[in-house]
């Protein structure tokens, strides 16, 4: 079981930065791959960042590419999305994640999920 829980979102003006933390607990946060995913309303979940146990790989959304950067503390359990140059776009409800895989893209290959933190990005 793992058991995580999201932090740092808010609302910020574009052009702005945010960096979201995601607190982890529980054995299986060692050995699992880790992902950020987000909503907005009336829109379905999609894959933002992701990173592998222990770390050595991530991957990205192609809109987020150069903006947003996945990273985690194994020492603390917790893993980062340190997200600059911020679009109205980008506003939505982050959700962190964990899978067992080493490394997944899809909503339905994560076990585990947080609440969500938003992120509200002004014009």
């Amino acid at each position: 079981q793992v058991q995580l829980v999201e932090s740092g979102g808010g609302l910020v003006q574009a052009g702005g930065s945010l960096r979201l933390s995601c607190a982890a607990s529980g054995r299986t946060f060692s050995r699992s791959g880790m992902g950020w995913f987000r909503q907005a309303p009336g829109k379905e979940r999609e894959f933002v960042a992701a990173i592998s146990w222990p770390g050595y790989s991530t991957t990205y959304a192609d809109f987020v590419k150069g903006r947003f950067t996945i990273s985690r503390d194994n020492a603390k359990n917790t893993v980062y999305l340190q997200m600059n140059s911020l679009k109205p776009e980008d506003t939505a409800l982050y959700y962190c994640a964990a899978t067992l895989k080493a490394i997944a893209i899809v909503v339905n290959e994560y076990h585990y999920w947080g609440q969500g933190t938003q992120v509200t990005v002004s014009s």
